[in-house]
């Protein structure tokens, strides 16, 4: 993606906090959206010299962002240089969609939906602090699609407490009958700081086995294959063509900027991250002041580290020759020992140019990809 970069936007507002979630999130604080909002305008109204080839707007909840929210930051997002091809992509709950936010956004040119939805059960939805029912979630769906949106990804999580295998079966059949263009399905990380770790920690979860996990993961691969979803990422899943432009960028360790509180950008060699904290942010916006809170730069280590450990993540693997061209130097030379040993384990395939995890090699990715750390 030579012409364009990608941009990322955090609207940190949820109406409940998630049991398992660890991202810079919070609820309670709808006053501040209006200032928020205002604050983030005037960041991203300084991203003059770029030309923006895909956005992806997440959080929190930015469908739970107040209608006035939107209307302050629709300006400036309009103003932006984009490309003719632009991938715009904003995340929501359901039971947080409106008719009329839905016509905002494609007003300003959204053109891609995530909709959380997680499991089809209520009881797994109550446990996880979900705030809606499957049922709202078809409401949101089909609102949705009643409004044009002809590219929705929908998320979802296995190995959850309680969860049978059954019920991740009946979760997918479910969602691949309603033919969304894209699914993620994610494996339950029970995260440090999150209500589910301190759960974790009394031993109050009760989470699947490792091997009703894998067995769910294994279920997961040949039933939407069979779907016709093409899995190019290890949790990532699409029609023909329908692949997140956006998250690719991540894995190919292309360069994207972030706007909002806690946001990261990676440009020239550099990783940016914004001020976390929503007070801070608006009165950094107000008085003149970045809201850039750490920078670094990159050593040619830490890229090599992203690119194997990002790019393996794709099914499609990395490519040899990239590496190569981009470091100035053969990935043997520096991974030698690494591709040797997995490739006799028959975890990591050699082939053409690329290099990427076999299917056994994807199931124990995390082991197989600390192994690239250097």
């Amino acid at each position: 993606m030579n012409d364009g970069i990608a941009l990322y936007i955090h609207i940190p507002f949820c109406k409940q906090k998630c049991l398992y979630c660890d991202f810079p999130s919070y609820c309670g604080e709808e006053n501040k959206m209006l200032s928020y909002s205002k604050a983030l305008s005037k960041e991203i109204n300084r991203i003059k010299d770029k030309k923006i080839s895909t956005i992806f707007i997440g959080g929190g909840t930015p469908t739970y962002l107040s209608l006035e929210g939107w209307n302050t930051i629709k300006e400036s997002i309009k103003r932006l240089n984009t490309t003719d091809d632009l991938e715009f992509t904003v995340e929501g709950n359901p039971g947080t969609f409106s008719e009329d936010k839905l016509l905002l956004f494609k007003n300003i040119g959204v053109n891609r939906l995530s909709i959380g939805l997680q499991a089809w059960q209520n009881e797994h939805l109550k446990r996880l602090g979900r705030i809606h029912s499957v049922e709202e979630f078809l409401e949101s769906f089909y609102m949705a699609r009643k409004v044009g949106f002809e590219n929705i990804n929908i998320d979802l999580m296995f190995g959850l407490p309680e969860q049978s295998l059954e019920e991740w079966k009946q979760t997918l059949e479910n969602v691949t009958n309603l033919e969304p263009e894209h699914l993620s399905c994610y494996s339950l990380i029970v995260e440090e700081g999150t209500r589910f770790y301190d759960l974790y920690d009394k031993d109050k979860l009760n989470l699947p086995d490792e091997d009703i996990e894998r067995e769910m993961y294994r279920f997961t691969l040949q039933y939407l294959k069979e779907n016709q979803y093409h899995q190019y990422e290890i949790s990532n899943f699409s029609k023909h063509n329908r692949e997140c432009k956006h998250n690719l960028v991540y894995w190919n360790l292309e360069e994207y900027l972030g706007c909002g509180s806690a946001a990261h950008s990676y440009i020239d060699g550099y990783r940016f991250r914004n001020v976390q904290n929503i007070d801070k942010y608006i009165s950094n916006e107000v008085n003149g002041i970045s809201p850039v809170e750490e920078k670094n730069k990159n050593s040619e280590k830490d890229d090599m580290e992203e690119f194997m450990f990002m790019g393996l993540r794709k099914i499609d693997g990395i490519s040899t020759k990239k590496f190569n061209k981009k470091f100035r130097t053969s990935i043997y030379d520096i991974y030698g020992d690494v591709i040797k040993k997995y490739v006799s384990q028959n975890l990591l395939v050699e082939k053409e140019g690329q290099m990427f995890l076999t299917p056994r090699g994807v199931e124990i990715s995390n082991t197989v990809m600390s192994d690239f750390i250097l």
